[in-house]
């Protein structure tokens, strides 16, 4: 037996609609997964208030008296690790009497009234809850670039200022940092709301480029404290990553967060690099 001509052109047939059935639903499915959008829950983010002295004097007590700028000496400086940034505190207000110490040109005598001090520890000034470690001490941030240029983009995409304190009674900002020349501003130490934050080591790499960017600004440093002031909207991201990255634990046992930045898409994103935590507690 041969094959005659129907039969071939009906097997030809056959072949040609299953190849076109074949590309049709292969674009169906390209045209649905395009129309579905898959989102990650959100884990809630709860604002806690925590307690802190502010400004005053460190002791046992509640002592209103503020201390001189001398007993603030010792709580300004500690020890540094390279190309880390340590969360200082909520806001720069907790430290206005540091940064008035600086500012002067003339060196203090005057010391606090030898009150027995305040018993809550550092921080922003509340009445918030103590078992809870802060932010602004269980953070740190490690930026990885290649230049002055890339890193001064990373900071500008996530709407970081850079700024110089002391020496004047004004606070000195730059922003918009890639730029050949970036813009600044100054503002009142009061008026600052914002989380900033310090690098760890003040001789290291990237702390010289901030510098550098601050000099682009017409900004002087030298012996003024340079710092990384982050708006509420970044903080926000970084507190609910971290929170997403403990997977559900409670908050009284987070110890130490230590987050990185990498290219995402056509800008950067956070990431966790590694969590610590305290042991879960009894009550």
């Amino acid at each position: 037996m041969r094959t005659g001509a129907y039969d071939s052109v009906a097997s030809l047939l056959i072949s040609l609609l299953m190849m076109v059935g074949i590309v049709v639903g292969s674009l169906f499915l390209i045209w649905l997964t395009g129309r579905l959008m898959f989102t990650q829950k959100t884990v809630p983010v709860e604002l806690v208030e925590f307690a802190g002295r502010g400004d005053h004097a460190a002791g046992f007590a509640r002592d209103l008296e503020p201390p001189g700028p001398e007993e603030l000496e010792e709580e300004m400086y500690e020890p540094m690790v390279e190309a880390t940034l340590e969360a200082v505190t909520d806001v720069v207000t907790t430290q206005t009497a540091a940064l008035d110490a600086i500012a002067t040109a003339a060196e203090a005598t005057v010391k606090g009234g030898g009150g027995m001090g305040d018993s809550r520890g550092p921080g922003p000034e509340g009445e918030g809850r103590s078992d809870i470690i802060p932010p602004w001490e269980r953070w740190e941030i490690r930026y990885t670039t290649s230049g002055l240029d890339p890193y001064a983009r990373q900071l500008d995409y996530f709407k970081i200022e850079l700024a110089a304190a002391g020496g004047t009674p004004l606070v000195d900002y730059a922003f918009n940092l890639a730029k050949a020349k970036p813009d600044r501003r100054t503002g009142k130490p009061d008026d600052e709301k914002r989380m900033y934050m310090s690098w760890q080591n003040t001789g290291g790499p990237l702390a010289a480029f901030d510098r550098q960017l601050l000099g682009k600004a017409s900004i002087a440093t030298q012996r003024r404290m340079v710092l990384q002031f982050y708006p509420k909207e970044t903080e926000m991201k970084l507190l609910r990553l971290e929170a997403e990255n403990a997977k559900g634990r409670d908050a009284r046992e987070f110890l130490k967060t230590v987050f990185g930045v990498r290219p995402a898409g056509a800008g950067y994103e956070f990431f966790v690099i590694e969590q610590f935590f305290r042991p879960p507690p009894t009550m």
